[in-house]
This record gives C-alpha cells, structure tokens and sequence, in this order.
C-alpha cells in the first residue's frame, strides 16, 4: 500500500509545501542479522559490508533504498539502505547488521517478527 501525500502548509503569509512524502508498506515477516563472516566482504552492489552500519539485505527493494523496519513485538524502529541481496531460499523478510538489531531489540535473540514499510 502506498501512502503519497502532499501537503500545503500556511504560516502567516508564507506557505510550505511538501511534495512527494511517498511510504510504501512492504509487508511483515521475520528480520534476522548478519553473521560475522561476512565483515569486510563486498555486498550485492559493490559496498563494504560493515555490521557498524545501518544497512540490510532485501530481495525485492532497489540498492539504495530507505526502509523503515519495526519490530512487532516492541515497536522500536531503525531505518536502514538496502545495499545487499539475500539468498534466493532465504525465508526472511530482511537480512539486517547487528548495529541494526541491536536498535530493533532481537540482537542475541535470533530474529524478530517485523513490518517494513520503504521511505524511498
């Protein structure tokens, strides 16, 4: 589902206008983190990976793209940039660094029920 909404703000004489605000909801599944090994490999786009980042692997979203990931079970919410695919028998949603999961709550846990929902 996409939400795009443009907005039209009026302070006293001077008007803001918001363009292309677009979130699409990408659905819910589980999240997991990435393994150790792959510090310092090179990731699906020609990116370091580095587990200190803010970045995931999807499998459907475009390199670059901004996704907002929630975890369910505790509404804690991280935004990360797809930069990394995952295995095509993976039946995770998102495949996301430590860093991340630490922000989201299941770092230790293994993985966690999430919704994505993409910024841009």
């Amino acid at each position: 589902m996409n939400k795009c909404v443009t907005s039209l703000l009026f302070h006293g004489t001077v008007a803001f206008i918001t363009l292309n605000s677009c979130v699409a909801l990408a659905g819910t599944g589980n999240a997991v983190h990435y393994h150790d090994k792959y510090q310092g490999k090179k990731t699906a786009n020609g990116e370091v990976f580095d587990q200190n980042k803010l970045t995931a692997a999807h499998n459907k979203f475009p390199y670059g793209s901004q996704v907002k990931v929630t975890n369910l079970a505790n509404n804690q919410s991280v935004i990360v940039k797809i930069n990394d695919r995952m295995a095509q028998h993976n039946q995770n949603i998102i495949d996301v660094t430590k860093h991340a999961a630490k922000k989201l709550g299941f770092f230790g846990k293994g993985r966690a029920q999430v919704s994505l929902e993409q910024i841009r």
